[in-house]
């Protein structure tokens, strides 16, 4: 029997990149080009460094953080990131200086916040209650803290019992460390556990492997679904409290 759900969060409960379009309505730069601004500015302060080359430091950390999350399920910090791309710009910067431009980058999309699928807030208010809800998480910017505002913006995080999140476990998915850390938060047994997402190897395969259930949400972004492995897949949330009955 199913005791409880853990959500992913980006293309499962909101919209990643949907503020990009809010962004540009605002005559603001992309989320990439901020970022790279924000470094550029700091590197400044100290010496003259030449946008080009900052732009090629940071796609190379960019490029690494990348390999490292894909094939070692593991999300560097922020802060990491910055210091490797400072240290490469041959630029030292104070405590509060570094501090702040990490600050700047997480907390990025608190002031352009990101869209939340139609229908999920209904679904987890329905599903409140007959099941534990617990959220599962990849941060890739914007770390856990920045993740629960943005839920807590929506009046949803009322709703969750559990949050594990990369950059505050100290692993990514499809660690199984991961899914572990819900199991002990909830105190269930892995069969007795949905998780939802919307990327195979993470989402679907990374459960599965654990002995849990798996359901794709396609209702952000179709990453396959002709292809998957998940107990079931929807592309409308009003489907899912029903679908979640049939798995239980």
């Amino acid at each position: 029997m199913i005791k409880a759900i853990t959500f992913d969060l980006w293309d499962t409960v909101f919209i990643d990149d949907s503020d990009e379009p809010k962004r540009k309505a605002a005559g603001r730069a992309s989320k990439k080009e901020e970022r790279r601004d924000i470094v550029f500015d700091y590197a400044n302060r100290h010496k003259n460094v030449e946008r080009e080359f900052v732009n090629i430091v940071y796609d190379t950390v960019d490029e690494a953080f990348r390999k490292v999350w894909h094939d070692q399920h593991v999300t560097w910090t922020v802060e990491e990131r910055l210091t490797i791309i400072f240290k490469a710009l041959k630029v030292e910067l104070d405590v509060d200086e570094l501090k702040e431009a990490v600050r700047l980058h997480e907390e990025m999309e608190l002031e352009f916040r990101p869209d939340f699928i139609p229908g999920v807030h209904q679904a987890v208010k329905a599903l409140h209650g007959k099941y534990k809800l617990g959220v599962i998480s990849d941060a890739i910017f914007s770390p856990g803290r920045v993740l629960r505002q943005i839920l807590e913006g929506e009046d949803l995080l009322q709703y969750f019992d559990s949050f594990v999140f990369s950059d505050e476990i100290g692993c990514a998915k499809p660690e199984s460390l991961v899914f572990e850390q819900s199991f002990k938060n909830f105190n269930v047994q892995p069969h007795e556990v949905v998780h939802i997402g919307d990327r195979e190897h993470n989402d679907i395969l990374g459960p599965k492997k654990m002995g849990m259930k798996a359901v794709l949400c396609t209702a952000s972004l179709d990453r396959g679904s002709e292809r998957t492995q998940a107990d079931a897949v929807f592309n409308d949330y009003r489907k899912l409290p029903e679908i979640i009955e049939k798995i239980g």
